[in-house]
């Protein structure tokens, strides 16, 4: 009987500090949570700034390649030209996404 009231004892002991902690851990979560929202948005824009700059190199690249192309007389120039354009686009559109979805 004895052991019975002690394990009782225990078991109430341990419910009351779990019921005493875990709001102040969710509370702590939803902190940090919030704190890192916070530090993801502070980085988007930088982050879209260097993605849309990197499209704006690779368009100049692919600008000064087709041209190339095309002064050698090469048949492969409208191939070349969709290429670099679809690779400047998408880099351009990703810097314009990741704004808009995270911004």
């Amino acid at each position: 009987m004895k052991h019975k009231q002690v394990i009782i004892r225990k078991s109430l002991f341990i419910l009351i500090g779990l019921l005493y902690i875990l709001p102040r851990l969710f509370a702590q979560s939803a902190d940090g949570i919030d704190q890192a929202t916070t530090e993801v948005q502070s980085y988007v824009d930088p982050v879209a700034n260097l993605i849309i700059a990197i499209g704006a190199v690779v368009g100049l690249i692919g600008g000064i390649r087709v041209y190339i192309k095309w002064q050698s007389g090469d048949q492969d120039t409208q191939k070349a030209l969709m290429g670099w354009f679809g690779a400047c686009l998408f880099l351009v559109l990703v810097g314009v996404v990741i704004r808009a979805f995270f911004g």
